[in-house]
């Protein structure tokens, strides 16, 4: 089960997929609007794409940069790629690529070992969009950032930074593969890590607690650190490579020599006045995390509110646990629902929170702010692993009108029948006005038995539904997808503002949740 990579990179700058019967035999592919052109992909890029091996059904994530021209050329380009429980790759890249007016496009690269790598692109801006890889070679889909390549300086990674690192732990002989999140805070000094905190999960050992991390380092590739921002380091018992997207930004993979655990994941500078105490930390907050349970994939999206020093106030919570979705909301069935910031690691952004409900037991979460109001969440709860986002709600009421407009996203993960990957970006128009219909395209990957089964350019179709104005009760988006992939996804839908929408899959035969993020041009 892999996690969802582009929900750290969504609150840093996506997702679990599956394929559900009954979509639509044929919808129309809407003609691309827009105003995205071949100069809107000009510049360095950082990426960042998780995923599987088809063939060997092993964890796979590769993290790099590339420059395009802003004419269509990718003129260089550098990759890290880990396929778990075998070397570690890096390979150099150039290419070509295409846009279209909707952001849509494609990236067709060689490395430096002959290999092709086959790319949709959904641009989100002319900063970050979302990639799916379409070669059939892997499963796996993600983020790019535009880098600023001034930063690409070792002193240019300076202060306390909030990390999610997320991915499959191969344990030691005879231990069985997991799931694996760690997320944190590190202090960095340009070249030195002085300290921090972390918290690690995963199914062989169990949620860890508070742990103070030993000093560690990291340093600028000296080939490669000056042209895409490459950079090692050494922290928390694991070795890293990494990617400056900016000053504030890194990307990172673990690149440990024993191949037996593989991570990746994002990492932001704190900024404002982080609440050292319980009673700084008060708002409105919406959450998702993806991972696995015992049974199988999980994920669940939730909001709520801290009415006052640690006390949680109305809560609206949805999970789809291995195909089996629940739905909770604040009622005489939840009590003891609490938060709290570290106080013996004030200034770390570590907190916690918990509730718990008559009938589905108690929830418990560790999180680590890198603002005032938003950060990365772990899950903690008995026999859970997950992490995601934590972002601060803001703006509603939310309406339709207020919520039209052009968007994209990012799904991938797990069908529950054959436990296979499924990987897909798309964008879709929420047409103006009172309605609530959308309209767009979806590219995506599958896995089969042992390749990448490919679906390009789907038509899809369907509606965004605002039942609660402030997602205390549940918002729905569905979305149809025209054959071959003939596909419909349901899903909850809670409202973070007026660019950003949280799902969860509420079908049985899946595992989905996603970020849907509005494009700007």
């Amino acid at each position: 089960m892999k996690r969802l990579l582009w929900l750290s990179t969504l609150a840093f700058s996506v997702a679990l997929a599956a394929c559900n019967s009954g979509g639509g035999s044929s919808i129309t592919v809407p003609p691309p609007t827009g105003g995205f052109t071949l100069g809107s992909l000009n510049g360095t890029y950082a990426f960042s794409m998780s995923g599987m091996d088809p063939s060997t059904g092993a964890y796979f994530v590769r993290t790099g940069s590339f420059v395009a021209d802003g004419a269509g050329n990718i003129s260089s380009g550098l990759e890290d790629a880990v396929d778990l429980g075998s070397a570690v790759n890096e390979v150099t890249l150039s290419g070509k690529y295409t846009v279209l007016a909707n952001g849509r496009g494609t990236i067709v690269l060689t490395d430096s070992s002959g290999d092709t790598l086959d790319w949709t692109m959904d641009l989100q801006s002319s900063s970050q969009g979302l990639l799916v890889e379409t070669d059939g070679n892997f499963a796996s889909s993600g983020s790019f950032n535009l880098q600023n390549v001034n930063d690409f300086l070792l002193t240019s990674i300076a202060g306390n930074y909030v990390f999610d690192f997320s991915g499959i732990n191969l344990g030691p002989s005879g231990a069985a593969v997991t799931n694996i999140s760690i997320i944190g805070d590190i202090a960095a000094n340009g070249g030195s890590i002085t300290g921090g905190v972390i918290d690690t999960n995963d199914f062989n050992n169990g949620p860890s607690g508070a742990t103070i991390l030993t000093p560690g380092s990291y340093q600028l590739d000296p080939t490669y650190g000056t042209t895409y921002g490459r950079g090692t380091a050494t922290f928390a018992g694991r070795t890293f490579a990494f990617y400056i997207v900016d000053a504030t930004h890194l990307k990172f993979i673990e690149e440990d020599a024993t191949g037996t655990e593989g991570a990746s994941g994002d990492a932001l500078v704190q900024t404002g006045a982080i609440p050292a105490t319980t009673a700084a930390f008060t708002g409105n907050f919406v959450y998702l995390v993806g991972g696995a349970s015992t049974l199988g994939a999980d994920a669940s999206v939730a909001r709520f509110t801290v009415s006052g020093p640690g006390t949680i106030g109305s809560i609206s919570y949805d999970e789809n646990n291995a195909g089996t979705p629940a739905h909770i909301s604040q009622g005489s069935n939840i009590s003891n629902a609490t938060c709290a910031i570290d106080a013996a690691n004030a200034g770390s952004g570590r907190g916690t929170f918990t509730f718990t409900d008559s009938t589905g037991g108690t929830f418990s979460y560790v999180f680590y702010l890198y603002s005032p109001n938003s950060g990365v969440i772990q899950d903690v709860s008995t026999n859970i692993v997950a992490d995601g986002t934590l972002l601060g709600q803001s703006g509603s009421p939310f309406t339709l009108a207020g919520l039209a407009g052009n968007y994209v996203y990012n799904w991938n993960g797990v069908n529950n029948s054959s436990l296979n990957e499924e990987d897909f970006i798309g964008q879709f128009t929420l047409a103006s006005g009172s309605s609530n219909n959308i309209s767009g395209v979806l590219d995506g990957t599958v896995v089969g038995a042992s390749a990448g089964n490919l679906y390009p350019n789907i038509g899809t179709q369907g509606t965004l539904t605002i039942n609660s104005t402030d997602s205390t009760t549940n918002n729905t988006l569905t979305i149809v997808a025209g054959s071959p992939l003939s596909a419909t996804y349901n899903s909850v839908a809670y409202v973070v503002d007026a660019s950003t929408v949280l799902v969860l899959d509420t079908d049985k035969s899946s595992v989905l949740a996603g970020v849907v993020t509005r494009q700007s041009q």
